[in-house]
């Protein structure tokens, strides 16, 4: 073989081998973990929670089970609920603790609704008073599923969900003094006004970061 070439094969296996021992202790490169970013807790499971016991009011209107007495006095648990929503929302981020308190109090409302609905006084759903008050909680019933809609979606922010609970909270208030049709179409005004400050809050720019 001539010189050059054997030359030639010389340097590159040479340079073959440095390359191999080199590749065998070079360290080997590692991407930091990046750490993920923590998202502040939405009310998704508390607002769902809030949709199911207007529902179930509701049903016990529907059914007789419920006087329009029982549901009022429901509904003024009901503002409990939310104005403590509305309070821990605030500040944009619902804590553990925070949780639990609104988990306790729907638990407590949970109870109420069954032992009305289940004790000996019934209602007749036909009369104006129960139709009155049907009408006013399943809007009631369709401005949480909405509020709860944006939670789940992320088109309503944490304090924006806090708001618009205290304005449920104003008319649960409201429906729970309702003894009047006069009074009744203050609590009709109140909710054509939170259904559009619902949908604002919902199609605004801000969204749950």
């Amino acid at each position: 073989m001539p010189r050059t070439l054997i030359l030639v094969a010389s340097v590159a296996i040479g340079l073959g081998l440095a390359a191999g021992a080199q590749a065998q202790t070079a360290p080997t490169s590692s991407t930091p973990a990046t750490t993920p970013i923590q998202r502040p807790h939405n009310a998704a499971s508390e607002t769902g929670r809030d949709v199911d016991q207007q529902k179930r009011i509701e049903q016990g209107l529907q059914s007789g089970q419920l006087t329009s007495g029982e549901a009022r006095r429901l509904e003024a648990g009901e503002a409990r609920i939310d104005r403590t929503e509305q309070r821990d929302l605030a500040n944009g981020s619902l804590s553990a603790s925070e949780r639990t308190q609104i988990q306790r109090e729907q638990n407590r409302e949970s109870k109420a609704i069954y032992g009305d609905k289940h004790n000996s006084i019934t209602g007749n759903p036909d009369s104006l008073k129960s139709n009155l008050e049907q009408a006013n909680v399943q809007r009631n019933i369709n401005q949480e599923q909405r509020i709860h809609q944006g939670v789940t979606h992320g088109s309503l922010a944490n304090r924006e969900t806090s708001r618009l609970e205290g304005n449920e909270a104003h008319v649960d208030r409201m429906e729970a003094k309702r003894d009047t049709l006069r009074q009744t179409g203050r609590v009709q005004r109140a909710d054509n006004r939170d259904s559009r400050r619902i949908y604002l809050k919902k199609h605004n720019a801000r969204h749950r970061q």
